[in-house]
């Protein structure tokens, strides 16, 4: 045993963040593409902000309005709207990017073999309870499962679209 544990400070904290700045679309991207609750919405900008992801979202009516409530840095973070989900998508792999999704799959590797990425990587994360639409599905370069033993099939989008994150992000 080493001692007492002692909480970090906010200067400790800060002193231990990356020194370059954000640039957009740069390295890591969530994409919850077809959300059902705002309050994931707000989880998963959190989030992203934590990895130095962007977050692109739908053009819901509601989703603006979710993303401000869901703020809680009250600062600026990098949102970006999609138009039509599959279009995008494929706009996506067109420029390089590794598409993943987080969904129950066959061919889906488990978030532990999960590599960090490499490169301009995008996140789909499906609707909470239909999931990824099967024609996006056939967009994804990589399908990654969240194992769970307890009675539930799945996690909801903000938990595993976090816990995915930080994965690709290498912080896991």
């Amino acid at each position: 045993m080493t001692g007492p544990v002692r909480a970090k400070s906010r200067g400790d904290i800060r002193g231990q963040r990356r020194r370059r700045a954000h640039s957009c679309w740069d390295h890591l991207i969530a994409a919850p593409l077809w959300p059902m609750h705002g309050v994931n919405l707000g989880t998963l900008l959190r989030t992203c902000d934590a990895v130095g992801a962007c977050l692109a979202v739908p053009r819901y009516p509601w989703v603006p309005e979710a993303l401000e409530r869901g703020n809680t840095l009250r600062r600026p973070t990098c949102v970006h709207y999609t138009g039509d989900q599959i279009n995008w998508l494929t706009a996506q792999r067109a420029r390089g990017s590794l598409v993943v999704g987080a969904e129950l799959a066959d061919e889906a590797v488990r978030l532990a073999d999960l590599p960090p990425a490499r490169g301009r990587t995008v996140l789909v994360l499906g609707h909470e309870r239909t999931g990824i639409p099967p024609e996006a599905l056939e967009l994804l370069d990589v399908a990654v499962e969240i194992p769970m033993v307890g009675h539930g099939a799945s996690l909801n989008v903000a938990v595993a679209g976090s816990l995915v994150l930080y994965r690709l992000a290498g912080l896991l």
